[in-house]
């Protein structure tokens, strides 16, 4: 039976480049293997895939084939009859490439790195703009002290485990039609820790940890905001065997204030004026983050007007220099007058040349002659 074009098999242009015939190869791997396609044939167009692709993902080998075309394979071109010998780590190695994980296989016995831990702080406004200093609790997993991290009691040791040879791995070796296919999985017997613990640590049980709650030292920089995120290096979970620990985040909450608000590194405030103090002016005390300062209110000042406080807000955080704090007066009405206070506005009112609500038609009156077209 004459062999098919390999160009052919893979489905690719004879100008293919070798990222197009790796992709081709890979999604045809992946449609063809054994332990995906249960059709019959499914085994030898997996053969046939992996030959094409042996030839044409090297660039001498594809440079013969394109010249002379099929060659057999007992002159070198390593084509059906060289899969007999061939062991290239079974399908287990390229099942893992195509499936769980792009050609590696990692070690269970290689140093891990610990988990990171999250821990949400509270803090009063003032402190998150001025900063603080303080310690905290965590609750974290820390080597057992009694075992030392071996799991084992204390006088006695965990074995090499027989199944594997240490290796956290078995091997399964099966030769077939087209080859000796090697399958590597987690042994069974210590789930791929490589070692069995006989007599376990009464503490932490075999497992080589236990809680506790760690108190950590921690500096709040002057001017965080409301879900800033502090990063702790090494804070976190201890890693296993020999891997570095992880990071603790600290998540923080700002408490509101009941007088400033803030807005980046800007503060905002409002304060109350008298008629008179808007009409005539004044030069009003101004509680700021931390002092009072004097402001001076120009007459006739309107109500919402804004006024700056340059250099009375946060300090930056990243950077030099700090924001600003923004005043809004607010002009408040008086009530409750007394008949000499109200004697007063009138006088005022008519030297205005205005017209007071004696004067005036009721605003109710007013709008009813509008509705019914009076």
């Amino acid at each position: 039976m004459s062999k098919r074009d390999y160009y052919e098999v893979l489905d690719v242009d004879r100008n293919a480049t070798p990222e197009e015939i790796k992709k081709s190869f890979r999604k045809m791997a992946r449609q063809y293997h054994p332990d995906v396609n249960k059709e019959p044939d499914a085994e030898e167009k997996f053969k046939e895939v992996k030959e094409a692709y042996d030839v044409l993902s090297d660039s001498q080998k594809r440079a013969t084939y394109d010249q002379f075309g099929h060659i057999d394979p007992n002159q070198g071109m390593g084509g059906a009859g060289g899969f007999g010998n061939m062991d290239f780590g079974g399908f287990g190695d390229i099942f893992d490439m195509f499936f769980g994980g792009g050609g590696g296989r990692r070690n269970p016995n290689a140093p891990q790195r610990g988990s990171d831990l999250q821990y949400s702080m509270t803090v009063e406004f003032k402190e998150a703009i001025f900063g603080k200093e303080t310690d905290i609790e965590i609750p974290r997993t820390e080597t057992c002290d009694t075992c030392h991290g071996s799991g084992a009691k204390p006088g006695t040791r965990p074995e090499t485990c027989s199944g594997c040879k240490g290796t956290g791995q078995q091997e399964v070796i099966q030769n077939t039609a087209f080859g000796r296919i090697v399958n590597r999985r987690i042994c069974s017997q210590c789930n791929g820790q490589g070692q069995i613990i006989r007599d376990k640590c009464g503490d932490c049980q075999g497992t080589g940890k236990v809680k506790k709650r760690r108190k950590i030292h921690v500096k709040i920089p002057a001017g965080v905001d409301e879900g800033a995120q502090l990063r702790v290096s090494g804070e976190g979970e201890p890693g296993t065997r020999g891997g570095p620990p992880g990071d603790l985040y600290i998540v923080i909450r700002v408490k509101p204030h009941e007088f400033f608000e803030r807005e980046g590194d800007d503060i905002y405030c409002e304060v109350p004026l008298t008629f008179t103090q808007a009409a005539l002016g004044d030069e009003i005390e101004i509680p700021t983050l931390t002092e009072k300062v004097k402001l001076k209110i120009p007459a006739g000042t309107q109500t919402d007007t804004y006024f700056r406080l340059k250099g009375k807000g946060v300090p930056k955080l990243r950077g030099y220099g700090q924001g600003d704090q923004h005043v809004k007066v607010v002009v408040v009405t008086p009530t409750h007058l007394n008949e000499e206070q109200k004697e007063l506005l009138r006088q005022f009112s008519k030297f205005n040349g205005e017209k007071t609500h004696e004067q005036h038609q009721s605003i109710f009156e007013r709008m009813k002659k509008a509705f019914l077209g009076e």
